[in-house]
């Protein structure tokens, strides 16, 4: 059994997932799974994993469903049910995690715990400049590197890819940002997300997998702040899908689940 299994959701993006393969290839910690959590991609994604299978040593599970619109927290579901760990690291087929991220999630994993960590965004133009070298030299977590290549200088962003462990440590515990579950990068226990019956699959985009952490509160699980030491670097893509009937329903099932402290979703996993 793996120790950590890592699930990427992606949907027809060959480009951005290959540099996102290329990361994991890449990392100190090599004792994971990957599951690809694929929403309905064609068969160029499908070539894609098995290729890049072929070529290297990644345990990779490709699990998919029909494309019958945004179906995520369907297709997460059905990852979470192939998985092999009993911990789980959630991200994006979009977020290039740096060589220390999987380290970083095993690190700071707590029974009682989920880990909450963020991304840094790219540009377009930075996105799509980025080479397999980039990746495999971590140019692109080097703010130097970003802002000689077109990143307008900001402090505070900037210090996001700090890789001063004394300043990760303070800022994770000063910024103001709540320790939510964000689907680009969260972890936690299998058993926990099981319990609460796994992401509600009546939700669309917008705050599905908040959601989930909203649900693992309501069962006492606590979060814990993460965002500057569990670095990944998301690369720009446009949000076609994302459409304001979706957010609303959304936010409605969200208010319920504060509200009335709804710990298991009966639209999940399981059907109740």
């Amino acid at each position: 059994m793996p120790s950590i299994s890592i699930i990427i959701s992606t949907y027809n993006s060959e480009s951005a997932l290959k540099k996102v393969l290329i990361s994991y290839n890449n990392q100190t910690f090599k004792d994971f799974e990957i599951i690809i959590a694929d929403d309905g991609s064609t068969e160029k994604t499908k070539k894609l994993i098995d290729d890049f299978k072929e070529k290297n040593n990644l345990k990779i599970t490709h699990v998919w469903h029909q494309d019958k619109g945004f179906r995520k927290t369907i297709i997460l579901n059905k990852a979470i049910l192939a998985s092999k760990s009993d911990y789980l690291l959630f991200t994006d087929g979009d977020c290039i995690a740096r060589k220390d991220f999987v380290e970083t999630h095993i690190k700071y994993r707590e029974k009682g715990f989920f880990l909450s960590g963020g991304y840094f965004k790219l540009p377009k133009s930075i996105s799509e400049k980025l080479t397999e070298s980039d990746i495999i030299n971590q140019n692109c977590f080097d703010i130097n590197w970003l802002i000689n290549n077109g990143l307008k200088s900001s402090f505070l962003k900037n210090l996001k890819l700090s890789k001063n462990k004394n300043i990760t440590t303070l800022l994770n515990f000063l910024t103001p940002t709540n320790a939510s579950w964000n689907g680009h990068n969260a972890s936690g226990w299998k058993k926990d997300i099981l319990h609460v019956n796994g992401f509600n699959e009546e939700m669309q985009y917008g705050g599905e997998d908040r959601e989930l952490g909203e649900r693992l509160f309501n069962f006492c699980i606590k979060s814990k702040q993460i965002r500057y030491s569990a670095i990944c670097v998301h690369i720009y893509h446009e949000r076609g899908y994302v459409k304001p009937e979706m957010i609303k329903k959304n936010n409605k099932i969200r208010k319920l689940v504060k509200k009335n402290k709804i710990i298991i979703t009966p639209y999940g996993i399981k059907k109740i």
